[in-house]
């Protein structure tokens, strides 16, 4: 007989449609919406609909929140830099160890969360996009709990620098599905992901690696990560006894930084910025900031949502670089395009050459090898933390750890 979930405190259920966005058409502001064949609108309905109800039920809000503790491993620590801080000679740097998640990065957040309302749906057939392959192992983790069938649709480039992740979604069963179209990256992965959707609608569910898409994804997955930024919050003032003045995430789709700064953004004091790749530089037009360069990244539609976009005179995507497979796409989650266009949130980039040496001196000092996307993060700190006072506090949401980023790496520094 199955072991009943314990009922979970009040403060533990998941909220929906918080901070009053989106509306409800799924617009963040004048971002977000739903841009997709008419084919997918009564899909798309249909999992609002799913959506709503599951977290409106008692039992769904205990199964998930019993697996977060079980599974997921959840809470997951905050840990002072200290060697770190006292190099640096500012600020007091805190990670937030979503590294030390199962699976080894936020997005098993999601994928648990999405997984399990599959199930009540009734979609025994899931699909998957992924970039770094975190969000690909992370979905055939929740789909082998739980016994569903899991496609993974893999750029042919992240398959090759993500080799070891590659393994473990086979190793779970899943089917790993080479993209060989375009940049062979994040963005035609997710282009087979949906073609797959649009022709199997009735049988597979979507499950949306980031905080992308069209409505209801992008309000879904940051409900899914905003225990991130929850459980951060009540930490850090057990911890220090304040909140931190800044609060630092990388930026590709958005996912492990919006679920970071949700627990944030109804306090005005804390800064929250996120950093985008920056690839070979801005000047060198090889990079994925969307934000940072005017000429190229502006408001327009891809994959379903709309949001800032890195695009030519004609509209066409361009191709981005990161030495970070996950960070390496054209748009990013119209909800960091709201609080960027409210000024509620601010928007910098690392160079790979700055992700880099940050990763090399978080694993000397610490102890701790990030994910080159979380190194984006952590070097945006290095700049900062010097030029704060001693008594202010910096945040990092340390989203996955490296052990999928070896092979770069190794290559990269010459070890």
């Amino acid at each position: 007989m199955m072991a009943q979930s314990p009922e979970p405190k009040a403060d533990e259920y998941i909220k929906t449609g918080t901070a009053n966005v989106p509306d409800e058409r799924g617009y963040f502001g004048k971002f977000g919406g739903r841009f997709v064949p008419e084919t997918l609108m009564p899909a798309l309905d249909e999992l609002t609909a799913a959506y709503y109800e599951a977290m409106a039920d008692s039992n769904f809000q205990a199964r998930l929140a019993h697996l977060q503790r079980t599974f997921t491993g959840r809470p997951t620590p905050i840990t002072y830099a200290e060697r770190l801080s006292k190099a640096l000679g500012g600020a007091q740097i805190y990670l937030k160890r979503e590294d030390l998640a199962h699976t080894g990065a936020h997005k098993i957040n999601n994928a648990l969360g999405q997984a399990l309302l599959a199930e009540r749906m009734g979609k025994k057939r899931i699909v998957a996009e992924t970039g770094a392959g975190q969000h690909g192992v992370a979905s055939a983790t929740a789909c082998a709990m739980l016994g569903l069938e899991c496609i993974v649709y893999m750029g042919s480039v992240d398959i090759a620098r993500q080799e070891p992740n590659v393994f473990r979604m086979k190793l779970l069963g899943a089917q790993v599905i080479p993209v060989e179209s375009g940049s062979k990256t994040l963005k035609d992965a997710i282009n087979e992901a949906i073609r797959d959707w649009v022709t199997n609608v009735t049988s597979t569910f979507y499950l949306l690696g980031s905080a992308l898409g069209p409505h209801p994804y992008p309000m879904m997955v940051r409900d899914f990560q905003s225990v991130i930024g929850i459980e951060a919050r009540e930490q850090m003032l057990e911890l220090t006894g304040r909140l931190p003045d800044v609060v630092l995430a990388c930026v590709g789709g958005g996912s492990n930084a919006i679920g970071m700064f949700h627990g944030f953004r109804d306090d005005d004091d804390v800064q929250l910025i996120g950093v985008e790749a920056g690839g070979h530089g801005i000047e060198s037009g090889e990079h994925a900031a969307r934000f940072a360069d005017p000429a190229l990244g502006r408001p327009g539609v891809l994959h379903g949502t709309r949001s800032f976009v890195l695009q030519d005179e004609d509209g066409q995507i361009l191709n981005t670089h990161s030495i970070s497979a996950g960070l390496d796409y054209a748009s990013i989650g119209p909800e960091h395009a709201y609080l960027r266009d409210t000024e509620r949130a601010f928007y910098t980039y690392a160079t790979d050459e700055d992700a880099l040496a940050a990763l090399k001196t978080l694993s000397q000092t610490e102890g701790i090898i990030p994910a080159l996307e979380s190194a984006h993060a952590v070097a945006e700190a290095l700049k900062r933390a010097p030029l704060m006072p001693k008594d202010s506090i910096v945040l990092v949401n340390l989203s996955g750890r490296g052990d999928k980023d070896l092979g770069t790496i190794m290559r990269e520094l010459g070890i």
